[in-house]
């Protein structure tokens, strides 16, 4: 049912609306489905980005890992190298340490070279001059000592025997390459660092090849975060290194380190160097060098949001692209829709009666012409209807005429009158003064003036009042309140004097002493509003009713001139909607209401 009401009411009878409509459509469409295609191809393209950013990060750590087993291993390469070297440290590992110090100083005091001292600052500078390191260990597998270098430069030497530890028998285990530190090892050296990971390289006697010891290299993992410094802002997912039996080296995520991984079975099934699973994307690089693997993990989650980010842009950018490819064809037909109407809505103008109406629009296209066809089609019915119009408007300028003619003998009487007895009654002392104020009363209704505006009206009242006060002195006040600003609106001459005239004749208490009358003038949105406020006699209902019925019968030919006069003349020059009211009270006064256009009745002057 609403879908039917706004088809009838928007598209039926709209061609523009349809237009535009069927437009947007397919506008739309379109860039709906190129925005789906393009949406498709840059989160496919973000995905392999995001592949291709952990395949190189995880190749880094592989890399960096096997320098790191190379490293170890070189240290006992260049203790092979050097014979003394090679011969102290393995008399340090098949003898007790007291009998190697005593051993040490014997051949130091024979000339010889100390080999306890240059064998332990051997591999105090290996420590020293590799920042990763933060442990070496030599272990004596004949005297069961375990020997701990760190970067302090001190030496620990830690006994352990079979009977009281654990240490020989992990030492005697083969090693596997890069593993975790062992936690029996790490009490006995006291490091606790859980972001270590070990390598192990057995020691042998230069001379008879046998095995006597194990040296093993506790390196810090932060080298691992300084190789993954360039990606890691945008490193997506989780970097691990793990160890054959599944122990954690590495979790760029800090959640597994130092602990088997949970999901080894997942990684064991798959292949050497990459493979997925339904959640996740995951990779592998396997090192047979240190015997360890790189795991990269990106959870598919992390790669749903790059795609939605990307979906968010791809739909702005469309919402704007559909914003403006409909806004600006819009435009054009609202534009187009606007002439049409305003075509239509002065036609509708000249159908009421309303001749002065011109359409304008100067442009040279059909619309434009038709403009132009309807207002020299306008011109011609003005040239026709011309003398007709102007006759009516004639004959309503001589009914005013007439009207207005018949204010001034009627004022004239009675201020002569009111003069006259004012002579009789006190003298001729204040005469003069109040012939004064007639003389300039008259010359303002006398004087012909081409815009008579309400301050000439009230200037006019005053005239008149300072007459009355006069003659009612101490018995009678008035005041004026209105706008200045007001003062120029145009209105009609003789529309507030007569009924300040019908206040002195009607409805002033002569034997009272608190006479009073307020003129209010102010401005109601588009009305002038005029209010003649007094406290005098008053007015009964029932004489009310009948000065309302008496205001709409016709005036008849030699009838005193008065409020009904005044209330025909703004109706028939401003409109029905204005005019005159009445309010009273017998005993506290009347209030007489005065609704008069605040242009003036512009029209009908211009007439």
């Amino acid at each position: 049912m609403g879908f039917r009401k706004m088809y009838h009411n928007y598209l039926k009878n709209n061609l523009f609306m349809r237009l535009l409509l069927l437009f947007s459509m397919i506008t739309v469409v379109t860039i709906i489905s190129f925005s789906y295609f393009m949406y498709h191809s840059m989160s496919q393209a973000a995905i392999n980005r995001e592949l291709e950013i952990q395949k190189k990060a995880m190749a880094n750590v592989n890399q960096y890992l096997g320098s790191k087993y190379d490293s170890a291993q070189s240290i006992l390469f260049g203790l092979y190298r050097d014979s003394s070297l090679s011969a102290g440290v393995s008399f340090m590992l098949q003898h007790p340490f007291q009998e190697y110090v005593q051993h040490s100083l014997e051949q130091y005091n024979l000339g010889g070279n100390s080999m306890w001292n240059d064998g332990l600052q051997y591999f105090k500078n290996q420590v020293e001059d590799d920042e990763d390191i933060r442990n070496l260990l030599l272990y004596s597998a004949d005297q069961q000592t375990l020997y701990v270098l760190g970067h302090n430069r001190q030496l620990k030497i830690v006994p352990t025997n079979r009977a009281r530890s654990y240490i020989p028998e992990v030492m005697a285990l083969e090693s596997k390459g890069v593993e975790l530190p062992n936690v029996w090892v790490r009490e006995a050296a006291g490091q606790w660092d859980n972001n270590l990971y070990a390598i192990r390289t057995p020691i042998s006697d230069k001379q008879t090849l046998k095995n006597i010891g194990q040296q093993t290299v506790y390196f810090s993992t932060d080298g691992i975060w300084k190789v993954l410094g360039n990606d890691k802002d945008e490193l997506k997912g989780t970097i691990l290194v793990l160890s054959p039996d599944g122990g954690v080296l590495f979790d760029s995520s800090d959640q597994y380190v130092g602990k088997p991984y949970p999901y080894m079975a997942q990684i064991n099934a798959m292949y050497d160097n990459s493979g997925t699973n339904q959640s996740d994307y995951m990779m592998k690089l396997t090192q047979s060098k240190g015997n360890f693997s790189v795991i990269g993990i990106i959870p598919q989650k992390e790669l749903e949001a790059s795609s939605r980010r990307i979906g968010s842009t791809i739909l702005m950018i469309s919402a704007i692209c559909i914003f403006f490819a409909i806004l600006i064809p819009f435009l054009v037909v609202m534009s187009v829709a606007k002439r049409t109407n305003q075509i239509i809505r002065f036609t509708r103008k000249v159908k009421q009666g309303d001749l002065s109406v011109r359409i304008p629009d100067v442009r040279e296209d059909e619309l434009g012409q038709i403009s132009r066809s309807f207002n020299e089609m306008v011109e011609e019915l003005n040239l026709y209807i011309d003398r007709v119009y102007k006759a009516n408007i004639k004959q309503k300028h001589t009914e005013l005429t007439a009207l207005q003619a018949r204010v001034n003998p009627h004022f004239l009487y009675n201020t002569l009158e009111v003069i006259r007895m004012r002579a009789i009654s006190q003298g001729a002392h204040d005469v003069g003064e109040m012939i004064y104020s007639l003389s300039a009363l008259f010359r303002s209704f006398v004087q012909q003036k081409k815009m008579y505006t309400l301050k000439d009206e009230l200037e006019a009242c005053r005239l008149y009042l300072e007459l009355f006060q006069i003659r009612y002195k101490d018995k009678f006040t008035y005041s004026m309140e209105w706008d200045r600003k007001l003062g120029a609106i145009r209105v009609m001459k003789m529309s507030l004097q007569p009924v300040i005239e019908n206040y002195i004749v009607h409805g002033l208490r002569s034997e009272s002493t608190d006479n009073e009358l307020h003129i209010r003038v102010k401005q109601v949105e588009d009305f002038l509003h005029v209010q003649i406020e007094d406290n005098g006699n008053g007015i009964t209902p029932e004489r009310l009713k009948e000065l309302e019925v008496f205001f709409l019968a016709e005036e008849s030919e030699g009838e005193s001139f008065g409020l009904r006069s005044i209330h025909q003349r703004v109706k028939l020059l401003y409109g029905s909607e204005y005019g005159v009211k009445l309010q009273s009270e017998p005993g506290k006064g009347t209030i007489v209401d005065i609704w008069l256009p605040m242009d003036g009745g512009q029209e009908v002057y211009d007439v």
